[in-house]
C-alpha cells in the first residue's frame, strides 16, 4: 500500500509539473485576456483520459493499481477542472459575460469532442495489423 501511495504521489507530481509547464507556455504565447492555458490542458486531458481508458480496457493489460496510478495520479493532476471553474467564476464576477460563456462552451463542447476523439484513437489498430 505504501508503494502504491508513493507511485500515486510521483505520478501526481509529474502531472502537476506537466500542467504547470504547458499551461504557462500556452498562456504566455496566447496572452492573458482569456484562460487559454487552462483550456488547452482540459481539452488535452479529456483526450488523454479517453485514449488511455480505451487502451487500458481493450489493448493494454495492466493491474488496477497501475491504472489508478496513471489515471488518478498523472491524468488527475494534469487536468484542471477546478481551475477552470475558478477562472470562469472570475469572468462572471467581472461581468465579462461573453468570455465567461465562451469559456464554458469551449471547455465543454470541445472537451467532449476531444474525449470521443481519444476513445476513437484508443480503438485504432496498431501498426496496420488489423488487431
Amino acid at each position: 500500500m505504501f508503494q502504491k501511495l508513493l507511485l500515486l504521489a510521483a505520478a501526481g507530481g509529474l502531472g502537476t509539473l506537466s500542467r504547470y509547464g504547458l499551461a504557462g507556455l500556452v498562456q504566455r504565447l496566447a496572452g492573458a485576456e482569456f484562460p487559454w492555458g487552462t483550456w488547452v490542458i482540459n481539452v488535452l486531458g479529456c483526450f488523454i483520459a479517453g485514449a488511455l481508458a480505451t487502451l487500458f480496457e481493450n489493448r493494454i493489460n495492466i493491474t488496477p493499481d497501475t491504472r489508478i496510478v496513471i489515471m488518478v495520479g498523472f491524468v488527475g493532476a494534469f487536468t484542471t477542472f477546478s481551475t477552470f471553474m475558478l477562472e470562469t467564476g472570475r469572468l462572471f464576477n467581472d461581468a465579462e459575460w461573453l468570455r465567461a460563456f465562451g469559456n464554458l462552451a469551449l471547455h465543454n463542447v470541445i472537451g467532449l469532442a476531444a474525449l470521443f476523439a481519444g476513445l476513437a484513437v484508443g480503438r485504432m489498430p496498431i501498426g496496420g495489423s488489423g488487431s
